[in-house]
């Protein structure tokens, strides 16, 4: 895969966040789903953005993050996703270009408006997300670029977006173009309400089409139907070349055929906002992944991107992870 121009192609839902703070009480009264992801439509996201404090307001989605991520590594990644024309629509464009990532989707000219994800965070750290998901879902397999599939290492795919025809189709096609080049195809799981809605197609998916897999405990226990992380590690094997799944405070853990590597959590002095922490560790593991580093480093490597990005709030790198892994690693 030497000849590959870019390392990492994801493909996703093309979302602005908005990120305030919010006590408790305001989850309460306004009978939110304290720490998970909700969608919501059009009207509830004008009414909650009203509820919010002052907020920031930058590009996010998970593959987008993710590839901020490795573009602040020092890789080189591209971005698929839609947008409309319009405000939101020039944010995320802006954002992700100014964040070294190639984003080359044309924006919509009717239909919904682009996405944007409300994010309530907590003085526990944690975060309540409303997801207005607007013309972000409504891309197809039209939208896919085969040339940006092609010039890639390895094309990741954001479940997030898994719930239209549409994006299932997407996905294939995306696979297929990948496979067909000689390269490999990354899932992540996203979130376990989208593994209970779609876990048929997800088995599927992963078993036809992926060869390394992102998930977490809640999200790989539901996929296999099981309450036990260990059974559901034991189910991975084989169906997938590779599979990192995070633990939290507890590390996360490298599944391949013949192995099952223990990665520690990386040392943070302050938890304060773990949006995006998923999704760094992801870019990290990516990265080294893509770099040819070993599967023990490339684990690090994520565990050293997710504790910078739950340092401060916001989904994307503050500081260069270029820097902070050669501080870390050597």
């Amino acid at each position: 895969m030497a000849d590959a121009q870019l390392d990492v192609v994801g493909v996703g839902n093309a979302i602005v966040d908005v990120i305030a703070k919010a006590d408790e009480a305001l989850i309460e009264r306004l009978e939110l789903s304290k720490g998970t992801m909700t969608l919501i439509d059009s009207d509830d996201a004008d009414r909650l953005y009203g509820e919010m404090g002052a907020g920031i307001e930058t590009s996010g989605g998970s593959a987008a993050n993710t590839l901020a991520g490795i573009a602040s590594l020092g890789g080189a990644g591209a971005y698929i996703g839609k947008v409309r024309d319009d405000q939101l629509g020039g944010v995320f464009s802006h954002d992700i270009k100014a964040a070294g990532v190639d984003y080359r989707s044309r924006p919509a000219t009717e239909g919904e408006s682009t996405a944007r994800c409300l994010i309530f965070v907590t003085p526990d750290a944690d975060r309540t997300m409303q997801t207005f998901l607007g013309v972000s879902v409504m891309l197809g397999p039209d939208d896919i670029d085969p040339e940006a599939i092609g010039d890639a290492q390895i094309t990741y795919l954001e479940g997030y977006l898994f719930d239209r025809d549409e994006a299932k189709e997407a996905f294939v096609k995306a696979a297929e173009l990948a496979h067909a080049a000689g390269r490999k195809v990354a899932l992540s799981l996203s979130d376990p309400f989208c593994v209970d809605r779609h876990r048929a197609s997800f088995r599927h998916l992963v078993e036809g089409h992926v060869d390394i897999l992102f998930a977490n405990h809640d999200e790989i226990t539901s996929l296999f139907e099981t309450d036990s992380f260990d059974d559901a590690v034991r189910q991975l094997v084989g169906k997938v070349d590779l599979a990192a799944v995070t633990r939290g405070a507890e590390g996360s853990v490298i599944v391949t055929a013949d192995q099952v590597i223990e990665i520690p959590a990386e040392p943070v002095a302050s938890v304060v906002d773990t949006t995006g922490a998923g999704d760094l560790y992801a870019a990290g593991v990516l990265f080294g992944l893509t770099q040819g580093f070993e599967l023990e480093n490339a684990g690090r490597i994520g565990s050293i991107c997710a504790a910078e990005v739950i340092s401060h709030y916001g989904a994307r790198p503050e500081t260069s992870l270029s820097a902070l892994v050669k501080e870390k690693l050597g």
